[in-house]
């Protein structure tokens, strides 16, 4: 056949030249087409062939590409046949290895796709997705970068209309497979991974918006997907000597963020779900730097209602470890505290409650490890793993501790106030069957580790709430059982409880400048913040005043108490004086300190020299406090010539004396020199003026009695029941006293009333005195005490005497809901003596 060119009939068909060489006839023949019958082949076969040429080295025709794109947009129903015929072309290359042509035949479907977006289009989409896939099924890995770049711009074109029948499946396998390249060379394996990572983004964004595709979110795309990023974002070899967006890890970090950003409420659950395997899988939650930055991506690409989902998924998995390593556990509590720490801000929904119910579990659990860790350390089986496991569920504590209080010192006040609430109903006191916490299998020891955790993580959520009024701080049931708490002979314990009390009362930020216990000279100087007490402080101070001075009275004369109890007690005397005193809650603190001054100097409970001492260096240095604070000068006058003379003639009186490491105590308390003590009568002089009810301070302090030292269980049970056993003792009569001798003189006594008439007349004066000026919530309390006291009397008596009486015809017991009769036979009834003749 000769060589020749032909011009076209019509100018309308644009100018086609026909070349004929070797390569063309053989494809024609190829094609059962005979090279003599070309130019009957169908158009658009032919605008095909020549935008191939001979050389592929000379790249793409442009011009006859531009009249294929020309005769495309024209005729838009034979894209599809466009679309096939170059899929064939493109297979036939690549089986034959002619990879210039592959390129040829893509650039061309490339431009083919941006130029054409009719609804025509969608036919042709899939002989492109053929021939795309093709390419990433070839080894070759120019030939996978090639497929995957085609795919990316296809990604990136927003079709019209939406496709009912196109998955994506084995693209996201492919592109999976491709992140995770092994290949032998460095340069070659990075841009596999890229161009995987690149694909599975132009997956993503192809599919996530379209509702036609919410199959993409299914776990079985979502395991492959997850997965193939973090392995890129944890696999940071080779980030220094690529980077940009050609650094596999920041590019997969990029799609991580678009991934989740895109996901709705309803997906969370499977996007974060691969994450919790991954660093499973890869053992990467010790350590948990990798971790806590997956999370960190996840907490600020997620939308904000959605936090509250992420942080159920890492505690529903902290569950699921909770019998793991302890480090494992503590690296995912942490993960959880990052989250927490993000979403606190935010909205979590209703998992507030349940983060804390689930962190209180998990710290019980560790502490039921850690003890069994000891008690079979003691046993003396692996004595130095036993210690390193102990220091390992330590660490576990300590994480959860900083969880429950950065979460709940970063919620809103009425949250924080909640939490508060739970956490104390969570904290183990005897006695108290409310609680949840179980401290029977635990132990002693167990139970005061949880208190102080528990108390620890309370301090932190405290810590700066400011609540407008102290009643919304502390509530009844809050302040009961914190105040029970307090009572207990532990000193750390009580100091936790001090710390707590002070972050709720001081709401001005005062407590800083009264840190350590001394003797002010200049109060101003302080610059103390305060405002006027207002009426619902007035009224809980009424109703809540006596139980707080009992506690801090209670609280001075434990005989385990160091310098940081009476720098803790002095700090909340100083902090109600600042925060909730008025004029009578005044009074009411100068009778407590008298109170403690009189206790001291009493001993009637044998406490040590250094207590005695610390509870007077503490009277003298709040007293002091106080005189400045009201600003009386004849109060100031005789509180300052008191603290002088115990600066020269008893200096261990004072705190800065007492509490120094070398202080010579003395023997005993010289109670006769007067001047060396506060006077009750020269301060009722000084506040006799407007303003105070200086009559109230000859009424002597005594705290009332209530059952809260039952609570908190100060003896142990052994003490307890001996102490039962030497009261039923003592309270038996002896019978040699019975019989007393009656003599003249007794008979004397006995007839001679004339001295019980005066006690019994004085006490009426003092009774009649005491509810003249006491104030009326300490009357309420005594009586109170007195009807609870009288009360747990008659039950007693109730108990032990009222019984149902035998009864011959027999006793009625309901079990397993059939009603039983069980007959006494009457010879084995007992009867009472005056019933038996």
């Amino acid at each position: 056949m000769r060589r020749y060119r032909q011009v076209p009939r019509s100018e309308a068909d644009g100018t086609f030249r026909y070349r004929r060489s070797r390569q063309r006839t053989s494809i024609l023949n190829s094609l059962g087409v005979c090279g003599c019958c070309g130019r009957c082949r169908p158009r658009y076969k032919r605008l095909v062939d020549n935008i191939f040429p001979e050389d592929p080295k000379d790249g793409l025709v442009k011009s006859d590409m531009e009249k294929l794109t020309f005769f495309a947009v024209s005729a838009p129903e034979k894209l599809d046949r466009i679309g096939e015929y170059l899929a064939e072309r493109l297979s036939r290359d690549v089986v034959r290895h002619r990879y210039g042509y592959v390129v040829i035949a893509m650039e061309a479907l490339d431009q083919l796709l941006m130029a054409c977006h009719s609804q025509s289009i969608k036919p042709f989409v899939e002989s492109f997705l053929h021939m795309v896939a093709k390419l990433l099924e070839s080894k070759e890995p120019d030939l996978q970068v090639l497929g995957t770049n085609s795919f990316v711009k296809f990604a990136n074109i927003e079709e019209d209309t939406p496709s009912y029948h196109r998955r994506y499946d084995f693209f996201v396998s492919q592109f999976s497979a491709m992140c995770h390249s092994t290949h032998e060379d460095p340069e070659t394996r990075t841009r596999i991974r890229v161009a995987g990572i690149k694909g599975l983004q132009g997956v993503v964004r192809k599919t996530v918006n379209d509702e036609l595709q919410a199959i993409i979110w299914e776990p079985q795309h979502m395991d492959k997907l997850i997965p193939s990023m973090l392995f890129n974002m944890q696999d940071n070899d080779d980030s220094d000597r690529a980077g940009g967006e050609e650094n596999p890890a920041a590019l997969a970090e990029s799609c991580f963020r678009e991934l989740l950003g895109r996901a709705a409420y309803g997906n969370m659950n499977n996007a974060v779900r691969p994450v919790l395997v991954h660093l499973d899988n890869h053992r990467l939650w010790d350590p948990n730097e990798f971790a806590v930055s997956c999370f960190r991506i996840i907490m600020y690409s997620i939308q904000a209602q959605h936090s509250h989902h992420v942080i159920q998924q890492v505690l529903n998995h902290l569950d699921t470890h909770s019998k793991n390593t302890p480090r494992v556990r503590a690296g995912i509590v942490q993960v959880l505290l990052e989250t927490v720490a993000i979403a606190a801000k935010g909205s979590v929904g209703p998992t507030v409650l349940e983060v804390f119910n689930t962190l209180l579990k998990h710290l019980r659990m560790s502490v039921d490890f850690e003890l069994g860790e000891g008690s079979r350390r003691n046993s003396g089986t692996s004595l130095s793993s036993g210690r390193v496991k102990e220091n390992e569920e330590r660490i576990v504590q300590n994480a959860i501790i900083q969880t429950i209080g950065f979460f709940g010192g970063n919620l809103p006040d009425y949250q924080r106030a909640e939490v508060m609430m739970f956490i104390m109903g969570k904290v183990p006191v005897y006695g108290t069957p409310c609680h949840t916490l179980d401290t029977v299998k635990i132990g002693h020891q167990g139970t005061k580790r949880i208190q102080t955790m528990l108390l620890s993580s309370l301090i932190m959520v405290t810590s700066g709430f400011k609540c407008k009024t102290i009643s919304a701080g502390l509530p009844a049931a809050f302040l009961e059982p914190l105040c029970s708490i307090s009572l207990m002979e532990d000193s750390e314990l009580r100091q936790l409880v001090l710390e707590i009390l002070h972050n709720i009362i001081d709401r001005h930020d005062n407590r800083a400048k009264l840190r350590g216990i001394r003797i002010i000279p200049n109060v101003a100087a302080l610059k103390i913040k305060r405002e006027k007490i207002s009426k619902q402080d007035v009224g809980f101070m009424k109703k809540h005043g006596q139980q707080l001075y009992r506690h801090i009275y209670l609280g001075c004369k434990e005989d385990d108490n160091v310098q940081k109890n009476f720098e803790l007690l002095f700090t909340a005397l100083a902090l109600l004086t600042i925060e909730l005193a008025n004029e009578e809650v005044v009074i009411d603190l100068i009778r407590l300190s008298l109170a403690l001054q009189d206790m001291a100097l009493a001993n009637e409970e044998n406490m040590p020299m250094f207590i005695r001492c610390g509870i007077m260096a503490l009277v003298a240095a709040y007293l002091n406090f106080l005189s400045q604070m009201i600003a009386n000068p004849a109060f100031c006058q005789h509180v300052s010539k008191v603290i002088e003379l115990r600066n020269m003639d008893a200096p261990y009186l004072l705190p800065e004396h007492v509490f120094r490491e070398k202080c010579v105590l003395p023997e005993s308390l010289d109670c006769e020199d007067r001047a060396m003590y506060f006077q009750t009568a020269d301060l009722a002089d000084a506040l006799s003026g407007p303003g105070y009810n200086a009559e109230r301070l000859a009424i002597p302090y005594v705290p009332q009695v209530t059952d809260e030292d039952r609570l908190t269980r100060r003896k142990s049970f052994v003490d307890t029941i001996s102490l039962q056993v030497d009261i039923l003792s003592n309270s038996l009569p002896d019978q040699s006293t019975l019989a007393e001798e009656i003599t003249f003189e007794t008979l004397k006594k006995a007839i001679d009333t004339t001295g019980l008439e005066e006690q019994e007349r004085e006490r009426r004066r003092q009774v009649m005195e005491k509810f003249q000026k006491a104030p009326f919530e300490e009357i309420a309390a005594h009586c109170e005490s007195k009807a609870n006291m009288l009360h747990d009397r008659l039950a007693q008596i109730f108990e032990l005497t009222i019984r149902p009486p035998p009864s011959p015809s027999g006793t009625v017991t309901v079990t397993s809901g059939h009603a039983q009769y069980q007959s006494v036979p009457v010879y084995e009834m007992k009867f009472p003596d005056l019933c038996v003749y």
